[in-house]
């Protein structure tokens, strides 16, 4: 693919909207099936951009995430806090949660 055909990088939350705003015309089943099709085709590129960028993003998370000594850690975020507890706090990454933790990850 030539540089210049290269569409611009969507920003993620702009491509779930899109994406929703696609599957909203989708399920409401007044397209044409080349409308559809064309349709069909760019929710595709807009999952796997989508994705792209979620895992991209998990693994930024875990490389901030480790120890120097390069063990995970997982910390719990107090809900509505903006910052991240001090390493005195978490849950190293091979430690089992306690019960309530994993009821919360569930709920």
């Amino acid at each position: 693919m030539n540089p210049k055909d290269k569409e611009p990088e969507l920003k993620f939350e702009k491509a779930l909207v899109e994406l929703r705003g696609i599957v909203d015309k989708l399920e409401a089943g007044d397209l044409e099936l080349d409308e559809s099709l064309k349709f069909f085709e760019r929710g595709v590129k807009l999952i796997q951009a989508c994705t792209k960028r979620l895992e991209d993003a998990q693994r930024r998370v875990e490389i901030a995430t480790r120890t120097k000594d390069g063990k995970r850690v997982l910390r719990e975020l107090p809900e509505g806090a903006a910052e991240v507890p001090g390493d005195d706090e978490g849950l190293a990454a091979d430690d089992e949660p306690d019960e309530s933790t994993e009821e919360e990850a569930k709920g």
